[in-house]
C-alpha cells in the first residue's frame, strides 16, 4: 500500500515539475517580448534625438527655437525703424544714420537697410564711405576693416564693439568649435582672460552666441548662433544644405517606419508563440491529470477489493486470540 500511495504521489510531483518548466517557459517568452519591445522604442528615441540634434539646419534646434524668434523680433523692429530713418534722408545725411545703426547694440541684420534706393545712391559718389562702411557692417568682419583703414573711416568704439561681435558670428557659421588662438588672432585680444569677458559680457549675454567656455581645450563650443546678412553666392549653398536635410529627414522617416513594422512583426510573432505556449501548457496540465486519476483509481482499486488490504474496522471486530500462560 505505501508502494502506490508513494507512485502517486511521485507521479503528481512529477506533473508539478513540468508544470513549473511550462510556466517559466511561458515567462521567459513574456520577458523577450518586453525586452524586444524596449529595444524597438529605444531605438526609434535614439534615431528622432539624433535627427533632432544632428541632421537639423542650423539655427532650428528645439532648444534655442524660442529664444531665437525673440531675437528675431527685436530685429525687425529696429530694422524698420531705420529704414524709414534712411528713406527720409539723402546725401551727407544719410552718413549719421548709418553711423547710428552700425552702433547700436541690438541691431545684427543691416542688409534690409542697403536695399533702401536712397542708401545704394551713395554708390559713387563723396559719400560712397558711408555705404563701404554698411556693406562691412553686413557681410564683414574685424579684420576685413584692418586690411581697409586706409579707404574706411575710422570707427567709434561702439562699431569697434559690434564689428568684433558680427566676427565671431562669421566664424561660427563655418565651425561649432572656435580655438581661443584663432579667436584671439582674429579679434585683436591679448590675453585668455580679455576674451573670455568678451565672449561672456558682449556675446553670450546680449543673446547673439549661447556656448561653453573650455578653459582646458582653450576653445568655446558654440550652441547657437545668430545668422548674418546673407552674402551674393550663399544662396546656392544654403539652398543645397536644405536639400540635403530634407533627404536625410526622409531617409529618418523611411528607418522610422521599417523599425514600427519589424516591432509590430515580433509583437504578432511574441502572440503566436504565447499562444502556443499556453496550449501546450493546457495539454500538459490534461495529460497530467488525467494520468493521475488513473493511477489513484488503480490504487482505489487495490485498497478498497474483496480479499485485499484488510480494513481496519473489520481487524478491531475479528476475536483477539488468548495467550495461555506456560505453566
Amino acid at each position: 500500500m505505501c508502494f502506490y500511495f508513494h507512485k502517486f504521489f511521485s507521479v503528481v510531483s512529477n506533473g508539478k515539475t513540468l508544470t513549473c518548466l511550462f510556466i517559466l517557459s511561458l515567462s521567459l517568452s513574456f520577458l523577450k517580448a518586453f525586452l524586444s519591445v524596449i529595444f524597438v522604442f529605444n531605438n526609434i528615441l535614439q534615431i528622432i534625438s539624433i535627427s533632432i540634434f544632428f541632421f537639423s539646419p542650423p539655427g532650428l534646434w528645439w532648444g534655442v527655437r524660442i529664444f531665437k524668434m525673440d531675437i528675431e523680433q527685436k530685429q525687425a523692429e529696429f530694422i524698420d525703424h531705420f529704414v524709414k530713418q534712411a528713406s527720409a534722408q539723402k546725401g551727407t545725411a544719410l552718413g549719421s544714420v548709418i553711423v547710428e545703426a552700425t552702433s547700436h547694440p541690438s541691431l545684427f541684420a543691416f542688409s534690409e537697410i542697403l536695399a533702401v534706393p536712397t542708401v545704394a545712391e551713395l554708390d559713387g559718389t563723396e559719400n560712397s564711405v558711408y555705404l563701404e562702411v554698411l556693406r562691412l557692417f553686413a557681410h564683414g568682419t574685424w579684420s576685413d576693416y584692418k586690411s581697409n583703414t586706409g579707404s574706411l573711416p575710422q570707427l567709434v568704439p561702439d562699431q569697434v564693439l559690434k564689428l568684433k561681435q558680427l566676427t565671431v558670428l562669421t566664424l561660427a557659421e563655418t565651425n561649432k568649435v572656435l580655438p581661443y588662438d584663432q579667436l584671439m588672432l582674429e579679434l585683436d585680444v591679448t590675453n585668455v582672460r580679455e576674451l573670455e569677458d568678451f565672449l561672456i559680457n558682449e556675446c553670450m549675454y546680449v543673446g547673439i552666441v549661447r556656448g561653453k567656455l573650455d578653459q582646458l581645450r582653450r576653445c568655446f563650443e558654440i550652441q547657437f548662433a545668430a545668422g548674418r546678412d546673407m552674402r551674393s553666392g550663399q544662396l546656392g549653398s544654403m539652398i543645397e544644405t536644405l536639400a540635403n536635410w530634407l533627404l536625410t529627414s526622409d531617409n529618418l522617416l523611411i528607418s522610422i517606419q521599417e523599425k514600427i513594422k519589424w516591432a509590430d512583426n515580433m509583437s504578432e510573432f511574441d502572440k503566436k508563440h504565447l499562444k502556443e505556449v499556453e496550449d501546450r501548457v493546457e495539454e500538459v496540465k490534461k495529460s497530467i491529470s488525467a494520468k493521475a486519476e488513473v493511477d489513484f483509481r488503480g490504487i482505489e482499486e487495490i485498497y478498497f477489493e474483496p480479499g485485499g488490504v484488510m480494513d481496519y474496522e473489520e481487524d478491531r471486530s475479528r476475536p483477539k486470540r488468548r495467550r495461555h500462560p506456560r505453566s
